[in-house]
């Protein structure tokens, strides 16, 4: 286990080669290799010592960033708290009510803050997390541009960017197109379902039908899987004190394609996963990746999805700032 984890650690720190321009964005590969050479060498070690402490974070550092660039682009908006009552900040926003790890990115924040003071951006951070997340749950590594800046401004009325989780492919479609993402992106940035856990309540309507909770079964979800949902999440409430149930039942710690075999078996668990097969391009990619014998084809995939994803959207240059709290502007 420890000759694995460093030899992980030695992967993700091999300096990068090539300090060009990233996505025509004004991101960039290397940076920050002048203002700050160690940033991604600290990021991967405070990231590594939070996993192995709480492995069950991986997923909730990948979600921050998913969550991040979906709402006004990858700013670190869905960091800052809420400071007025009557205007609450993404972080408070109903969609982001489940979402964790905010201590985890104040701890590698901190981190940096000593090395390198106002250098590096809480939007690059989250990137720099949500890859490490990956990476240290055996997935893919792939190089992030950075020089990200931070926003000043996040508004809960603006969560309705995110990619509902009820809604059908029509829907998803179009909201991944207007943050310049098609189909197969889809597909394969649901791979991300592989790690982590989704509370009842947000599939309960999958399993349960008014306010007395008759039992149905959405007819796109396997009958036995629901049936052993039902045990877990008791009524359409959600059950009892936020129960869960694994987003990729057996291996929702290890980044893999077997999420795709269970939405290939109609045991996707959100509605979200199973309306991938509504759709000929993301039913067509999850059948392929179900098979298990284009796992490195999903790794690669995945590493181009999260880039053209977290380069959403960006500030730089003198737009916003570099927070030195991220959870408050400077």
């Amino acid at each position: 286990m420890a000759a694995a984890w460093l030899a992980a650690l030695a992967f993700a720190l091999a300096p990068l080669l090539c300090a060009s321009e990233g996505n025509g964005t004004g991101i960039a590969f290397g940076y920050y290799n002048a203002t700050c050479p160690e940033a991604e060498t600290i990021v991967f070690r405070e990231t590594a010592r939070i996993l192995r402490a709480s492995p069950d974070l991986a997923a909730s550092l990948l979600r921050l960033h998913y969550h991040d660039c979906f709402v006004q682009g990858c700013d670190a908006s869905v960091l800052l708290d809420t400071t007025d009552a009557a205007n609450p900040t993404e972080k408070d926003g109903k969609p982001n009510e489940s979402l964790r790890g905010f201590d985890a990115v104040a701890r590698v924040k901190d981190k940096l803050e000593t090395a390198c003071p106002a250098t590096v951006s809480c939007a690059d951070l989250l990137a720099l997390m949500a890859r490490d997340a990956v990476l240290l749950s055996k997935g893919p590594r792939w190089a992030v541009a950075l020089g990200r800046r931070d926003g000043r401004s996040s508004s809960a009325g603006n969560c309705g960017e995110l990619p509902p989780l009820y809604g059908n492919m029509t829907v998803m479609v179009e909201v991944f197109a207007g943050k310049g993402m098609d189909a197969k992106d889809i597909a394969v940035l649901s791979g991300a379902h592989t790690l982590g856990k989704a509370h009842c309540s947000s599939f309960a309507d999958r399993l349960y039908s008014g306010a007395n909770a008759t039992c149905v079964t959405d007819p796109a979800l396997d009958g036995r899987y629901a049936a052993r949902l039902r045990l877990r999440c008791p009524g359409n409430n959600g059950g009892n004190g936020g129960a869960a149930a694994e987003m990729d039942a057996g291996s929702c710690g290890t980044f893999d394609t077997s999420y795709y075999r269970h939405v290939a078996s109609k045991r996707g668990l959100l509605q979200s996963d199973a309306a991938l097969m509504e759709h000929p391009v993301t039913a067509a990619y999850v059948r392929r990746a179900a098979t298990g014998r284009y796992d490195g084809h999903f790794f690669s995939d995945f590493a181009e999805s999260m880039a053209k994803m977290g380069a959403v959207g960006v500030l730089t240059g003198d737009q916003g700032e570099i927070r030195i709290k991220c959870n408050r502007v400077n």
